[in-house]
């Protein structure tokens, strides 16, 4: 999934300090705040409402109907969705065979782009279709929504840590 820059949070160093003292004795430590399967259901669902609203919102704000623009931003974050599940497991089966191992810059770069370029091979017929626009026209809204995801990423996976607290994976 995406990587999650953020600060512990206030809430975190709490919920640590609540940690009993025998497993701090025994020298393990538990991770803190909201973390698995729960963690990753909650992200998904509130990333992708607030997506769905503010997409909305960004395709009425240039023209297009109210229903449309819903039904839009709902395909277009099933797609994503779906996109995401499939890219990055087939990413991270190639990742594997690869005799260099983790993540440099030039990886990441690759990663991104890949999706990216994935979700616009996607989105970018579909919206000419639906809103009956040009190809051209298409690609213009989908690159305006991806400078939108972008910051609006970067954003939400702050606030989500910042609430929730970091996954097991980035705590010390």
């Amino acid at each position: 999934m995406s990587q999650q820059v953020s600060v512990s949070t206030a809430a975190a160093a709490a919920a640590s300090s609540s940690v009993s003292s025998a497993s701090r004795t025994s020298g393990s430590r538990q991770a803190t705040g909201l973390q698995g399967p729960k963690r990753r259901v909650i992200y998904v669902s509130l990333y992708e409402a607030i997506a769905i609203a503010v997409s909305s919102l960004i395709f009425m704000a240039i023209g297009q109907e109210a229903g449309a623009s819903g039904v839009m931003a709902v395909a277009a974050s099933a797609i994503a969705i779906c996109w995401n599940l499939g890219f990055n497991y087939l990413f991270e089966k190639w990742e594997a065979r690869q005799s260099v191992k983790g993540r440099s810059v030039l990886r990441r770069v690759v990663h991104a782009i890949g999706f990216e370029g994935g979700i616009a091979a996607m989105l970018i017929p579909l919206m000419a279709w639906w809103f009956e626009v040009s190809l051209w026209q298409a690609a213009v809204m989908e690159a305006g929504l991806l400078v939108f995801f972008m910051v609006y990423t970067f954003a939400f996976n702050w606030a989500f840590d910042r609430i929730f607290g970091l996954p097991a994976s980035a705590q010390g």
